[in-house]
C-alpha cells in the first residue's frame, strides 16, 4: 500500500518538475504547460487588411459591439459567424471597409483579452500545483519518518500519527494527479483562441474583398 503511494508521488512529481524544467524567461517560472508561452498575438500574424490602428469605434457602437461579442464567443459556429459577417458586410454598404476593419479591430481586441486572461489563470494554476508539489514533499518525509520511527520501536509505535500522514499525503496526491490531468485541456485553450482569432480574420477579410 505504502509502496504504491510512494510510486504514485513519484510520478506525479516527476511529470510536474517536466512541466516546469522548459526554458522560460524571468517571471514566467509558475508556467505549468509543455507549450511554449507566447504573451500575445501579433496582429500581422493573422490579419492582412488594412490596419486596424486607432479603430477603436467598435467600443461606442451597440451594434458592432454585440457583433463582435457574437463571433468570437467560442460557442459560435464559424459558419453562423460567416453569415453574421456577410449580412453586416452588406448593410454597411459603401462603408464596408471601414466597418469591417473595426469590427475586426473588435475582436482582436476580444480575443487577445480573453486569451491573457487564460494565461494569467494558467501561472496561478501552476504556482498553486508547484505549492502542492512542495507540501506532497514534505507530508512524504513525515510519513516516512512515522514509519522508520514504528519499525525502529513498534512499542513506542503512535498509529494515529501513521494513519494521519498516510491520509493527509494520499488526498493531497489525489488532489495534485486531477489537477496535472485537467491541465491537458487547459494547455490547450490558447491555442484554440489563436486559432478561432485566425480564423475570424480570413472571414472578415474575405468580406471586405
Amino acid at each position: 500500500m505504502k509502496r504504491s503511494i510512494f510510486a504514485s508521488l513519484a510520478l506525479a512529481l516527476c511529470c510536474a518538475g517536466a512541466a516546469h524544467a522548459q526554458p522560460q524567461a524571468a517571471g514566467q517560472s509558475d508556467w505549468p504547460c509543455r507549450q511554449v508561452k507566447v504573451q500575445s498575438v501579433a496582429v500581422a500574424g493573422v490579419w492582412t487588411g488594412p490596419s486596424i490602428d486607432g479603430a477603436t469605434s467598435w467600443r461606442d457602437d451597440a451594434a458592432l459591439g454585440d457583433l463582435v461579442a457574437r463571433i468570437s464567443a467560442r460557442r459560435t459556429p464559424i459558419e453562423t459567424a460567416q453569415k453574421l459577417v456577410g449580412d453586416f458586410a452588406t448593410a454597411a454598404g459603401d462603408k464596408r471597409k471601414e466597418r469591417l476593419t473595426a469590427l475586426f479591430a473588435g475582436v482582436y481586441d476580444t480575443l487577445e483579452a480573453e486569451r491573457h486572461a487564460v494565461l494569467a489563470g494558467l501561472d496561478r494554476y501552476g504556482a498553486k500545483q508547484k505549492q502542492l508539489a512542495d507540501r506532497l514533499r514534505e507530508e512524504t518525509q513525515t510519513l516516512r519518518a512515522e514509519q522508520d520511527k514504528a519499525s525502529q520501536d513498534k512499542a513506542s509505535q503512535d498509529a494515529q500519527k501513521l494513519k494521519d500522514a498516510s491520509e493527509a499525503l494520499q488526498w493531497d496526491l489525489r488532489v495534485f494527479d486531477e489537477r496535472r490531468h485537467a491541465l491537458s485541456y487547459v494547455c490547450e485553450t490558447p491555442a484554440l483562441i489563436e486559432q478561432r482569432l485566425g480564423a475570424l480574420a480570413r472571414v472578415i477579410e474575405a468580406a471586405i474583398d
